[in-house]
């Protein structure tokens, strides 16, 4: 085999050249939480990867500069959207209840794409169901997880 199809190494460490994590086209509006939580990952990665560069740890130090690149770039693009006092409509960082047909409620707060946790009923205001529901009203009629909802909150 030719030598140009080989990669040839000095040292027993493994290169690494992983990509980029992928950025989201839209725009990144965040809550004051969701800021903090993008410094909070900013200022655990740089010990990351002081942690991994004192033990020579190659995979490490590529993960983290990897991930350190995507925070960095979501710090600079953040947009910070402040609580907004006026809960006539549902708005971006609102929460809002809402009672599917059988009198099941549901409560979901409108986020930033990075703050999104499903588990804790945060959704990213670019997700189907947070473009369904800005803009509406309390009393207002909604497609939610495949069933019509009314807007009983927004808090």
């Amino acid at each position: 085999m030719s030598s140009a199809f080989t990669k040839e190494q000095e040292d027993d460490n493994p290169r690494e050249d992983l990509p980029d994590r992928p950025v989201s086209s839209h725009r990144n509006l965040v809550t004051p939480e969701g800021l903090q939580q993008i410094d909070d990952a900013l200022a655990r990665l740089h010990g990351e990867i002081e942690a991994a560069t004192s033990k020579d740890d190659q995979h490490a130090i590529a993960l983290a500069q990897r991930d350190l690149r995507y925070w960095t770039a979501r710090r600079a693009s953040a947009e910070v959207v402040r609580p907004i006092a006026d809960h006539s409509v549902v708005r971006f960082g609102h929460k809002v209840v809402v009672e599917l047909e059988g009198g099941e409620r549901r409560l979901f707060r409108l986020v930033g794409e990075d703050e999104a946790d499903p588990s804790k009923n945060l959704i990213p205001y670019v997700a189907p169901l947070a473009q369904a529901l800005m803009g509406k009203s309390v009393g207002d009629k909604v497609e939610v997880i495949h069933h019509s909802a009314k807007i009983v909150e927004i808090a």
